[in-house]
């Protein structure tokens, strides 16, 4: 492993601790006010809060190993409602974005599920005051086609991010928050497609065709 890729490789797991704090934290927190509380319906709303920042936690893990991760083994198909699972639970605690699925296969290779995921993940960040995530992913002529578009009253997205996804920023630009961006167009250079995106006031549009052989 080169310099470079393990550069790459840390800044994804900053990026992963980065998002494992909150829940993991709340979890402490509870534990410790759960040690202190006496008063029985204090302590059962402890017990609901451990249970949600439990359930946060594990979403989260389960998605990162798969968008990041070598979850589903290497060089296989991964069945296209396990990704849809993982977005819709990682989304179910932001009640202010909608997701809507356009999904015309069944199954997708790994590269192109890895895709998918860190598009949507993205796509929700972007939505910074809600707003509507449509993905839609289909195999044709012998490729992965991959959109998702993130529409609302007020849209996010770092220029830098933008530059990874093209691959036009430099390994001194690289951070933990562009990291995950710069992997997707290693990949897609690596399966001889390309990534896309377009931005707008009103929307974030992003897309991939990724050849399957």
């Amino acid at each position: 492993m080169t310099d470079y890729s393990l550069d790459l490789a840390s800044l994804l797991a900053s990026r992963l601790c980065h998002d494992m704090l909150s829940p993991v934290g709340a979890l402490t927190n509870g534990l410790e006010l759960l040690a202190d509380e006496k008063d029985p319906e204090m302590r059962k709303r402890c017990f609901e809060l451990l249970e949600q920042s439990a359930k946060i936690s594990a979403d989260k893990l389960k998605f990162f190993r798969l968008a990041f991760g070598a979850a589903g083994g290497f060089g296989e198909n991964v069945a296209v409602e396990e990704a849809k699972s993982l977005v819709d639970a990682l989304a179910a605690n932001n009640a202010r974005v909608t997701i809507n699925w356009a999904l015309g296969v069944a199954s997708l290779p790994k590269p192109a599920i890895k895709v998918l995921l860190n598009f949507a993940l993205l796509g929700m960040e972007a939505l910074v005051r809600g707003g509507t995530l449509d993905i839609g992913a289909e195999s044709r002529g012998g490729a992965s086609e991959i959109v998702v578009r993130a529409s609302g009253p007020r849209i996010a997205f770092d220029k830098a991010i933008g530059q990874a996804l093209e691959g036009e920023l430099g390994e001194d630009g690289l951070t933990s928050r562009n990291a995950a961006a710069f992997m997707l167009y290693q990949i897609a250079a690596r399966q001889g497609g390309g990534l896309q995106f377009a931005l707008s006031e009103e929307a974030l549009v992003l897309g991939a065709v990724l050849p399957e052989s």
